[in-house]
């Protein structure tokens, strides 16, 4: 059966695993390998087909990454501006104001200098700016992606934005065709415009635009017209420390402007200097020879002085051009020299232990000619922490400072200065004014009590030539006068500004011509067109001679025996003294034959100050001051009028009939009071 079976038929191969089943033993060096199993021959073939479907969709999203990029790229670019249009220079008109001597003091709008090109340049000007702006220039294309990521990685460690990564490239093409606003568009267009830039132009010229049209503080742009308004010297004249410093202005031109912040500016200096080392442009030893001169970078340049003067310069060129639609330079009347030693002279007193001690927190000074030139304007202690400016635009109460024209009033009414006034007690309604020594002195002269300023006399005077004839006065002399004034007026309750009322004793001082506050003399646009000049003449006259003559004689006593000794000169002098209520407010205003100078000190926030502070005391003692530097090397002359007759020459006015009045007021049951003080002396 077996041999009938298997005669004649072959093996089947399938048949070969069943002999296979015992196969030979092997080594037991070798195991057995295990056969794979389905699973496994399966798992292969789909690893790879993840591999590739991974590959598959990553090249999609590359491909489609970079069409969204190219499309942003594409709508970004159709909304670039023109580059014809943009790169033409658009800017707000220059302001140039010039003291007395020429010297530029200040400057407004956008100031350009001439353009500069790099050869002419010292090579240390541009190493500077290289060395802290954008080191690797010469080597990237317009986008530094290295400085890029040393600035995030910077950032990241102080937690702060604390270095950019923007190239001079990227920064020319923001500041000649883009808007400074910071948003992802804009970022954009800065990089399409940087790589333009520097497909277009070299890299020369790429860093001459960055140096002609920088942003360095002050309205100024570019590094010539930095350096003639820093240095007062052309850019290819910069010493290296100058230019260090400029080269750290683009930062924050603000904050490092060296003509208001020069410790800020010396401290970023010294930074660049120490780039440029770095960066290998100079020596270690070379940095700090220069260093060593620092001090010495800004002599020659524009001294800070006059801020004040020049923001009520700025303003009254608005009133005489406008609109202002070029570039002006405004001709002042300025004196450098006084200006800054006024400005030194307020700080110093105001840091005086008795300031101190009167809790006095500010100050004013104005200095004038007879006709109203303003020679020095002075609006606070320091300009840095407040424009305002208490001298043009602080309404304060004028107190006793006032009383001048009330006695002005009484001369022109037919009081004389021998003319006895009884200083004793006095009400109206429910006002009894007092004197500053608490006393009574019975009946006094004019005279007398002018010098010692008695309130209850000033009040009669009031009185007797009728507050109409008062507020006449104050008119025709420059002041702001109240429609209803009331009996307080006699002792400087209507607010006036410290320029008004020294331009008011100006017209005291010029016999009576009067004396309107003015600082320009000229104006000329770019061209040298004259725009604006001031006419020559005195002013017209507004009080009689012989009643100016009276009063400056009456008001010479202020400072030989009365209230203002302390303000004498070597020369005569007349003034008069103010202290408000509370002692708020702390005046001095008096002239000489030269100049009319007035001072004020108090508080902004209208707080009381201590009992030291009287006009008498550190007002008197800093007019004087201010005196003495105005008359430096000019000889004693006589007060003009002052040692002439004392005859007053009657005013041809029409004031309503001065009434004595008793009034008692009547008190409301709700409280308050039921007209006080309103109209009682026939105003």
């Amino acid at each position: 059966m077996t041999d009938r079976t298997t005669k004649g038929l072959r093996a089947d191969p399938a048949d070969a695993p069943v002999q296979r089943r015992h196969p030979r033993p092997r080594p037991p060096s070798k195991p057995p390998s295990k056969k794979p199993t389905p699973s496994s021959r399966k798992r292969g073939p789909r690893s790879k087909r993840w591999i590739w479907r991974f590959v598959g969709w990553s090249a999609t999203l590359v491909i489609w990454g970079g069409i969204v990029v190219l499309g942003v790229v594409a709508w970004y670019a159709t909304d670039l501006p023109d580059v014809q249009s943009a790169a033409a220079l658009q800017r707000r008109p220059a302001v140039t104001v010039l003291a007395a001597d020429g010297e530029t003091i200040a400057g407004f709008g956008d100031l350009y200098g001439d353009p500069v090109q790099l050869k002419d340049l010292p090579p240390y000007v541009p190493q500077a700016v290289l060395a802290i702006e954008d080191r690797r220039f010469y080597s990237h294309f317009g986008i530094d992606p290295l400085g890029i990521l040393r600035a995030a990685i910077t950032n990241f460690q102080a937690g702060r934005v604390a270095q950019g990564g923007s190239t001079i490239t990227q920064q020319v093409a923001k500041n000649l065709f883009l808007s400074p606003e910071r948003h992802f568009k804009r970022k954009i267009q800065e990089v399409l415009l940087s790589l333009w830039l520097e497909r277009t132009f070299s890299k020369e010229q790429i860093l001459s635009l960055y140096l002609n049209r920088v942003y360095l503080g002050s309205g100024v742009y570019g590094i010539n017209a930095a350096a003639h308004r820093y240095f007062g010297r052309s850019a290819w004249e910069l010493t290296l420390y100058q230019a260090a410093m400029l080269a750290g202005l683009p930062k924050a031109p603000s904050r490092y402007n060296p003509a208001t912040n020069p410790e800020a500016a010396d401290g970023r200096a010294r930074q660049v200097l120490a780039a440029m080392v770095d960066a290998q442009f100079l020596e270690p030893q070379q940095a700090k020879t220069v260093e060593g001169g620092a001090m010495t970078a800004l002599l020659g340049g524009m001294v800070p002085t006059g801020r004040y003067f020049s923001d009520w310069i700025l303003s009254e060129v608005s009133t005489l051009i406008a609109p202002i639609d070029r570039d002006l330079t405004v001709h002042t009347t300025l004196d450098r020299a006084l200006q800054i030693g006024v400005e030194n002279a307020l700080e110093t007193m105001l840091a005086t232990p008795t300031a101190v001690k009167a809790h006095a927190g500010q100050g004013a000074v104005a200095v004038l000619t007879h006709q109203g030139a303003v020679r020095a304007l002075v609006g606070g202690r320091e300009y840095g922490d407040s424009q305002f400016n208490r001298a043009t635009q602080g309404l304060r109460q004028p107190g006793s400072a006032f009383k001048p024209f009330v006695f002005l009033a009484g001369l022109e009414s037919g009081l004389a200065p021998e003319s006895v006034i009884e200083d004793a007690p006095l009400r109206i309604g429910q006002w009894r004014p007092k004197n500053f020594s608490g006393r009574f002195e019975g009946p006094v002269t004019l005279s007398h009590a002018l010098a010692h300023s008695i309130n209850t006399v000033a009040v009669r005077v009031a009185e007797r030539a009728g507050l109409s004839r008062v507020t006449d006065v104050g008119k025709r002399l420059g002041l702001p006068m109240p429609a209803k004034p009331d009996a307080t007026l006699a002792l400087g309750t209507s607010e006036v500004t410290l320029l008004n009322l020294t331009a008011a004793y100006a017209t005291l001082a010029s016999g009576g011509r009067k004396a309107v506050p003015f600082g320009i003399t000229e104006i000329r646009d770019r061209e040298g067109q004259v725009l604006y000049r001031r006419p020559r003449g005195d002013g017209s006259p507004v009080v009689q001679p012989g009643v100016a003559a009276a009063l400056i004689r009456l008001m010479t006593g202020v400072l030989t025996e009365g209230t203002g000794r302390k303000a004498s000169l070597d020369r005569p002098a007349a003034g008069k003294t103010g202290t408000t209520q509370e002692f708020r407010d702390a005046w001095f205003v008096g002239f000489t034959a030269d100049y009319v100078a007035g001072v004020w000190m108090g508080n902004d926030d209208n707080t009381p100050m201590k009992k030291e502070m009287t006009g008498g005391n550190l007002p008197a003692l800093l007019w004087r001051e201010a005196m003495l530097l105005a008359h430096r090397s000019r000889p004693a002359r006589p007060l003009p009028g002052a040692d002439g007759p004392m005859v007053p020459m009657v005013v041809e006015t029409t004031p309503a009939p001065a009434v004595k009045v008793k009034v008692k007021v009547k008190v409301k049951e709700e409280g308050g009071l039921d007209g006080l003080i309103h109209s009682l002396f026939g105003g």
